[in-house]
Parts: C-alpha cells; sequence; structure tokens
C-alpha cells in the first residue's frame, strides 16, 4: 500500500510491481498522453491517430513485452535490465524475493522506480516526466549504480520499441504498414517518419516524426543504434531476451541491415564504462512525437541534454501541477485526506487531457469526450478559476441542437463539434440538464450573470427531432451551425440555450408522464428502452433545473428587465397564453411536434421580447407540478422507516423500481436503484421522504466492504431495460460501487443538512479510495468491484463533483450571485484530536484561507459562532442563522496580493 512522504501528495509504494494493471499518468497539455506502470510497460501518444509506444489495454499491461526499457551488459555476468523486465530477472524476482527489491515513488505529475539486485551487484533509480511545456516527448533519466564491492564494467543501451502509427493498425494492415515506415538518420537516436498515413478511406501523406533520443549525464550522444527490431530481438529472441544485447553485440555489425519498411527500436548503445563500487552513473532518454512543421528533433532534444536541463524541467513540471492542485488545498485532521485531494483535485484536468480513451482502462477508446463530460469537468474548474472558464463555457453552448438536443461527437478544441458520420441516432436524455447546472455555478462563483446573454450558434447536423428522424437533404456543405430562412447563421443568447434545452425535455414525455429516456441518461448502460422506457431520476433533475432558472431570473430581474427570444420557442412557453393540461401526455406530445415542425428545416429569425418575470413564472410552474407530480405518483413505502422513488420505466413500459415478493434473491423483495433518490433528494423529496430514502439506500445499497451500490439487482437479462443486465452484477453500471453517484448521493445529502448521513457516504468513499484492496495509486477511481478493487482509474466524472461537495457543502463555502456565503456542514471526525480544519481556494479573483475553529467536541458543526476577517471580528449582521455572507462590494475591498484569513468560531 502506498504511503505520503510529503505535504504535496508524493507517495512511495514498496513491491507494487506485483499489481499487474497498476497505471500512473504522465502527460501535458500540449497533448502528450503517457500510462507507465512500476515495470515501465505502457504507452505514449498524442492522439488515437498517433502513438509511438504500442497501444495497450489494461490487460496488454502484463500480456506484452514493449516497454521503456534500459539494459547493461555486465562483463563477466551476462544481461541485466534496469527495470528488471528481462525474462530471466522476471522469473528470479518472483522465485527469489530475497535478492530484489522494488519502490515506486511518485509526485505530481512524475513517476520514479528504485530497483535492486543483490545478485547482479546493481541497482537503478528511473524517473519519468512529460515536461509541463509546449513539447510532445516524455522523459526518462535513468541512473544506475554499483551496490557489489568490486568494480563492474557495463555496457549501457537503451531499448524502447516505436510503433509510430494509429492505434487502429494493431489489427488493421499491422505489417503492411511497417512497410511505409522510413528512417531519417541521426546522431542523437532512432527517428521515424512514415511515408504515408495508411488509410484505405484515403491514404495521406504523413507529417509526424517518431523518436526516441538520447545522450549520457556529460551530453554526449549515443556511440551507436540498432534501429531494426529483427535485428536487435534476433530470430529467436525477444524485448525480454534481445539476441543482439545478450551476446553485445556491437552497433556496428549492422550498419549494413535495410532499414526501409522495418519495424524499429529505439536502441541507443552508449560507451563502455567501469563503474566503481558506489559509483552512480546517469543517462537520459526522450521519446516523442513532433511535427513536420513544428519543432525539429534536435531542437527538442537540446532543451533535456544534459542533467541540469532535466533537473530544470522536473522542477518546473512539479510546480506546473502543484499549482493546478493547490487552487483548493483542504486540510482536516484525516490519516490520509490531505494527500488525497492533491491527486483528486487534478483528475479532472487529466480528464480535459484524455478524454475517457487514453489510459489502459478506458470506454470508448478512440479519442475525445462526451457532452456529459464537458461540464461535468467544468465543474472543478470552476471552483479552481472560474473566469478561466467563461469562455469554455460559452464555446461549449454551439454543440446545442435547436431541438434540444445536443451534438454527440466532440472535437479536440472548445466549442468543436462534429457531424454524425455514421448514422447512428441517439440522444442521452440526461445531457440537457447539465450545462445550466454547471452555468449556474459560475454565476455564483463570480456573479457574472451577464454570461446568460452572451450569444451563440446553435449546432446543426443530420439528426433532427431529438434523433427520431434525420434530414436526407443535410449535407456538410450547409455547415455546422442551424441558419434561418434568409440563410443567416442563427444566434441566441446563452440563457436562451438553457431555457430550450430544459423545456424540450419537459415536453418530451413517456406513457407514464415522465420524461422519456430516449438513447439512455447518465447511466449509459440503460441503452434499451428507446421506445418505451422513462427516467424519473433526471425527470426530478430537470425539475429542479426549472424552478433554479425560474429563482435565478427572479434574482437579475432587477438588473435586466426582459430578454429577446426566437419566435418559435414561444410555443413551449405554454402558460403565457393559457392553461395547458400537463397531466395529459397527449397534449405534451403535440406541443412539441409543433415545436419541432416550426424549426425545420429552418427558423424564421425572428425574436420576441419577453419580460424575465413572465418567463420565470412560465418555468416555475412546469417545474413545481414535476415535483408534485414525482412525490404522488413515484414515491415506494417500504414500511415506516424506508422507502424511496422509482427511477425508471423500462421498454415495457414496467416500473423498473418497487417492491417485488415473488423475486426470492432480493432483500425484502426490493429493487433500488441511487440514481432516482440523488436527484429527487436534491430537490422534490420531503424532509420525512429524504430520512427514509437514506435508510432504504443505507438497508439494500450499501456493498459489505461500505460503499452504496448503483443498484440492487435488478433481474434476468431480458434486453428490455440495457446491456447492463448482461453485466456481472457488482461490476460497472450493473450494482458496482459507481463513485460518481455515490458522491451526487452524498452531495444530496449535505444540501438538505443532513451531515451526519452524508458523511457516512463521505467516509465510506475515503476508506475505500485508501484502503489496501484498492490497489490503485491515490486518486478516486470510476467504481468500486465487490472485492473493494478501484477501476477505471483517474477519468472519471466523480473527482468533480467530489471537490464540488467537500468545497461547497462540507466545507461550507459556496457562492451565490457572487457573495461569498459560508455555512458548514463539518462533522467532528474531519477534525481528529485537534480542534481546527481548513481550506483555502480563490474566490472573485481573491484568495482566501477559511479556518474553522472548535471550543467543544461534537458529532457535526453547522452553524457559526463568530467570525474574524484578516484579524478583524465581523458585526452580527453579517451572521443570518448561523451562515456567514459576504457581499462582492466588501470582497472588492480586500486584499489581491495575499491570502485573506477568515476565521470562522464554530457554535
Amino acid at each position: 500500500m502506498w504511503k505520503f512522504i510529503d505535504e504535496n501528495g508524493t507517495f512511495e509504494w514498496e513491491n507494487s510491481s506485483f499489481i499487474n494493471d497498476l497505471y500512473f499518468p504522465l502527460c501535458n497539455e500540449a497533448g502528450m498522453m503517457s500510462s507507465i506502470t512500476p515495470l515501465l510497460h505502457g504507452d505514449a501518444k498524442t492522439s488515437n491517430k498517433t502513438f509511438i509506444l504500442p497501444p495497450v489495454t489494461v490487460y496488454d499491461l502484463h500480456n506484452t513485452r514493449p516497454s521503456r526499457n534500459f539494459w547493461f551488459y555486465i562483463d563477466g555476468k551476462g544481461l541485466w535490465s534496469a527495470s528488471g523486465a528481462s525474462s530471466l530477472q522476471i522469473y528470479k524476482e518472483k522465485i527469489y524475493p530475497q535478492n530484489y527489491y522494488r519502490k515506486v515513488k511518485a509526485g505530481l505529475l512524475w513517476h520514479s522506480v528504485y530497483y535492486e539486485d543483490r545478485e547482479a551487484g546493481l541497482s537503478s533509480e528511473i524517473l519519468n516526466f512529460v515536461p509541463a511545456d509546449e513539447n510532445t516527448v516524455e522523459i526518462m533519466l535513468v541512473k544506475v549504480k554499483n551496490i557489489s564491492d568490486k568494480p563492474l564494467k557495463l555496457t549501457p543501451t537503451s531499448a524502447i520499441a516505436i510503433y509510430g502509427r494509429s492505434a487502429e493498425n494493431i489489427r488493421d494492415h499491422r505489417h503492411v504498414i511497417s512497410l511505409v515506415n522510413r528512417l531519417i538518420p541521426s546522431e542523437i537516436g532512432v527517428i521515424s517518419k512514415p511515408l504515408i498515413i495508411f488509410d484505405e478511406r484515403g491514404h495521406l501523406p504523413n507529417p509526424y516524426l517518431y523518436f526516441v533520443a538520447g545522450c549520457d549525464e556529460k551530453g554526449e550522444k549515443p556511440a551507436g543504434t540498432i534501429p531494426v527490431l529483427n535485428d536487435f530481438i534476433g530470430d529467436n529472441g525477444n524485448l525480454e531476451f534481445p539476441a543482439s544485447l545478450v551476446k553485445n553485440i556491437p552497433p556496428d555489425n549492422f550498419k549494413n541491415s535495410r532499414t526501409d519498411g522495418q519495424e524499429y527500436v529505439g536502441t541507443l548503445r552508449f560507451k563502455e564504462i567501469l563503474l566503481s563500487p558506489g559509483e552512480v552513473a546517469c543517462y537520459i532518454i526522450m521519446l516523442g512525437i513532433t511535427h513536420e512543421n513544428g519543432k525539429k528533433v534536435e531542437d527538442i532534444y537540446r532543451e533535456y541534454n544534459s542533467t541540469e536541463k532535466v533537473k530544470k524541467a522536473l522542477e518546473n513540471n512539479i510546480s506546473y501541477w502543484l499549482e493546478k492542485s493547490n487552487s483548493i488545498v483542504f486540510k482536516s485532521n484525516l490519516p490520509l485526506f490531505n494527500g488525497l485531494m492533491k491527486w483528486i483535485n487534478i483528475q479532472p484536468v487529466l480528464r480535459k487531457i484524455y478524454g475517457c480513451s487514453f489510459l489502459p482502462y478506458h470506454d470508448y477508446g478512440k479519442g475525445g469526450r462526451g457532452w456529459r463530460d464537458l461540464w461535468q469537468d467544468c465543474l472543478s474548474l470552476i471552483l479552481q478559476n472560474p473566469f478561466e472558464v467563461r469562455d469554455l463555457l460559452i464555446s461549449n453552448f454551439a454543440g446545442v441542437r435547436l431541438d434540444g438536443s445536443n451534438a454527440t461527437i466532440i472535437g479536440n478544441k472548445p466549442g468543436e463539434f462534429i457531424a454524425d458520420r455514421n448514422n447512428i441516432p441517439r440522444v442521452w436524455m440526461d445531457h440537457g440538464s447539465w450545462p445550466f447546472f454547471t452555468t449556474r455555478l459560475y454565476i455564483d462563483q463570480t456573479g457574472d450573470y451577464k454570461i446568460l446573454f452572451e450569444n451563440q450558434s446553435y449546432f446543426r447536423d443530420p439528426q433532427i427531432w431529438r434523433a427520431t428522424k434525420r434530414d436526407e437533404k443535410w449535407t456538410e456543405n450547409y455547415g455546422l451551425s442551424h441558419k434561418d430562412k434568409n440563410a443567416n447563421v442563427y444566434k441566441g443568447s446563452i440563457l436562451e440555450h438553457i431555457i430550450l434545452q430544459n423545456l424540450s425535455s419537459f415536453f418530451n414525455v413517456g406513457e407514464h408522464n415522465i420524461i422519456k429516456l430516449e438513447g439512455a441518461d447518465w447511466n449509459d448502460g440503460i441503452d434499451k428502452a428507446k421506445d418505451r422506457g422513462e427516467s424519473v431520476a433526471f425527470t426530478a433533475f430537470y425539475g429542479y433545473n426549472l424552478v433554479s432558472i425560474a429563482k435565478l431570473l427572479l434574482a437579475i430581474e432587477r438588473e435586466v428587465k426582459e430578454i429577446e427570444l426566437f419566435e418559435e420557442i414561444f410555443i413551449l412557453l405554454d402558460t403565457l397564453g393559457g392553461n395547458p393540461d400537463y397531466d395529459s401526455v397527449d397534449y405534451k406530445r403535440k406541443v412539441l411536434e409543433k415545436y419541432f415542425n416550426s424549426i425545420y428545416p429552418e427558423i424564421s429569425g425572428v425574436k420576441r421580447k419577453i419580460s424575465l418575470k413572465q418567463l420565470a413564472s412560465d418555468l416555475m410552474k412546469k417545474g413545481e407540478w414535476i415535483y408534485s407530480y414525482l412525490r404522488k405518483n413515484e414515491w415506494i413505502d417500504v414500511d415506516e422507516e424506508k422507502g424511496f422513488f422509482n427511477s425508471y420505466y423500462n421498454n415495457d413500459g414496467e416500473r423498473v423500481d418497487g417492491i417485488f415478493l415473488n423475486e426470492k434473491e432480493l432483500k425484502d423483495g426490493v429493487r433500488m436503484n441511487l440514481a432516482g433518490q440523488v436527484f429527487t433528494l436534491m430537490s422534490l423529496a420531503t424532509e420525512e421522504q429524504v430520512k427514509k430514502a437514506y435508510n432504504a439506500a443505507k438497508t439494500y445499497l450499501k456493498e459489505t466492504h461500505g460503499g452504496y451500490r448503483l443498484n440492487t439487482f435488478l433481474g434476468p437479462n431480458k434486453l428490455n431495460f440495457g446491456r447492463l443486465f448482461a453485466f456481472a452484477y457488482g461490476e460497472k453500471e450493473n450494482g458496482a460501487t459507481f463513485c460518481h453517484m455515490a458522491v451526487m448521493f452524498m452531495n444530496a445529502l449535505y444540501r438538505r443538512n443532513f451531515v451526519k448521513e452524508g458523511f457516512e457516504v463521505f467516509d465510506s468513499l475515503y476508506k475505500l479510495c485508501t484502503g489496501g484492496n484498492a490497489k490503485i495509486y491515490p486518486g478516486i477511481p470510476e467504481y468500486f468491484t465487490p472485492e473493494a478493487k478501484g477501476m477505471y482509474h483517474y477519468l472519471t466524472g466523480s473527482a468533480s463533483w467530489f471537490v464540488l461537495t467537500l468545497l461547497t457543502e462540507i466545507y461550507g463555502v459556496k457562492g451565490e450571485l457572487g457573495d461569498l456565503v459560508i455555512k458548514p456542514g463539518l462533522s467532528g471526525e474531519l477534525f481528529g484530536n485537534e480542534n481546527s480544519v481548513s481550506v483555502e481556494l480563490c474566490f472573485a479573483s481573491k484568495r482566501f484561507k477559511v479556518e474553522y475553529v472548535r471550543d467543544k467536541i461534537r458529532d457535526a458543526y453547522t452553524v457559526i459562532k463568530e467570525v474574524f476577517v484578516n484579524g478583524t471580528h465581523q458585526t452580527e449582521n453579517l451572521l443570518k442563522d448561523g451562515v456567514f455572507y459576504m457581499p462582492k462590494e466588501r470582497i472588492n475591498e480586500l486584499a489581491s496580493n495575499k491570502d485573506n484569513v477568515i476565521k470562522i468560531i464554530l457554535a
């Protein structure tokens, strides 16, 4: 198990190499994305099309031989791998472990492995990191030490296989594509530049260079190279037993080998050295990708070709990632909490770089992020530095369609969305709920409500009528922005986009008057109920949005009286001209059909004004109707202590959750989903319902290891709800402890002032993340198995929600239209044996340290007794019901060049 060794999240883990699916991310915002294991396996790439190391899944980490290897031929003893990745060493280490010692040491964002081989008389320390600069390169610093009592004559050689092509080519013309490879002669290493990008849909000239370069600690270049893979491994060898090195064959023996059309390996031979006892030798290896019109390989090489330069690059890299992590600094007295949060803080940044695809555990595997990911990841980024996110938020709204759905293929640049070319019409019904939730957080943290009145275009592609129809007349020549009847790109306000998404969903109901499930919701595994499926969970979330939008409009109505909306949207604002019958499914469907007919193929482009009060009134009526309807129709009582909300209807029109006494494998016959509790508790549930739902979750969803399952067993696989039924129960979306939903459950409990219950959920996740059974590096994974093993580490939306909940609900520091509001939800356990906890953050461009001090030991602290700002006692009029308010005008008066300390005495 790992342990922290400083306050910056640096950790050590002895013998972690025995966990064969353990990996660590190394990356930068220039686009270099690597993964590395304790045995230096893993891959490196800049996109799905450009891998320098062979692409890996989690199973390849222990089933394949390519790695970042560095070899020493020991005179009189034979070949030795500095990472232990040789056939003989792997065998011996398992049979005679007493002769070997390993330790991983890693920090933000670097990884090192210490390896000691007492039999060979050598130890090594191999450091890897990706510099935080514009170069798409990974640096490897190899140190070898003589730990014997005799001098050792060593011949050093790096050996890193160069893949140099698309991930798709693993099973598509793998050998044929090697025939286009060409070697560029170089004194600094091995450089490959394939002549073409092989693609039978249209071959293109290849502009990318893949390279492995290096030098010794004095900056001396390699003495030679063995670039052809077959020369390196020989006819009967492999990458863990390379014949050329086993026999210590000089590179000159291969100088006449044919190099065109071969597989390459970064085999850099350095001059022979004599290493005295206790002496250390160092080597620098660089592996990277560059564009023919970009920086030259030689120029990149010169930036890192000495130990001093590498040290400087490492320091810059650590500073860069520490600044990211320290944008919010949580301090409590839980043993591993402070260090854990250093890593969870950067996970949203990692997902912004990697998407959901480029670590060994991945879903789609081809790059990019989903629509939901764009908005979820912004939650944490807003808390860290909201003004940097403003342009990103505005850009994201360009993916909204005029039917209320959104683009599903996301480009690499902000605001870049791609048309569906695969003819797979689908809509995730929850997608329209996230943009407002995220934008509202931005407005509260900054007071910048004017973002609502910025203009943005709408996305257009062949999918229309929420992907139930296809516009066969649309072509890419039309463009990806919706136009009006005069062929002008139509732009509307961000507020208009938000309103449209929520209105379209409100009217898009199934037979039970619940919003249709469509292709799926947050749970991607619920993908087989397109015809009759309905999502109670996200109907509640849309209701919450409608009510919240209405309240926001009334709050800013003092500044802005009216807004212009496109004419056709008034069809959906139906309370303005009558008394709509929302209890009628048929009525809602006809309204939505009328609206869809009005916007295709183009809209008029005419805008009408409406007062914010009128608009708020319409939205509030819709939201309150949802609240009332769900309370009345979707609540299920188990007994006097327990109850819960139904979450879904399946494709047979049947309620998914409930009491099914004939299903003997269910406790009390209860089928229950956590999702249906999260968004109802967050919004519409009565206090009694909150209590009962929590009790039900604890009874039916709590795992033996402490985590909360996503669902109970839901019955046999009938393909009438989703693919998740085919998953083994307890894995992924079928009943795992899915951290994202568990964290949102925690958030909902805290929002409703159920501090004890919220902390119980927090504590379960904290103990899972820091427990030895997790078998992952520090952070929060996507989910935990029934054995408490963490899965799909790093790239998960749960990190953003974890940070959001800690800061705004547990530590209770949040914004309300730019005012600072402090309302703690602290549990006594966070204090440990001490009397204070704190959080440091940026709010309204000012740095704050909020310190909570208790004078008595209690289970929970939710009321503020006294407040001191920078040592000055605050007047009582800033305290209302134990909550501290600091208006933005007062915040503007505070210092910008130092931490402003708010000391809070808890009641």
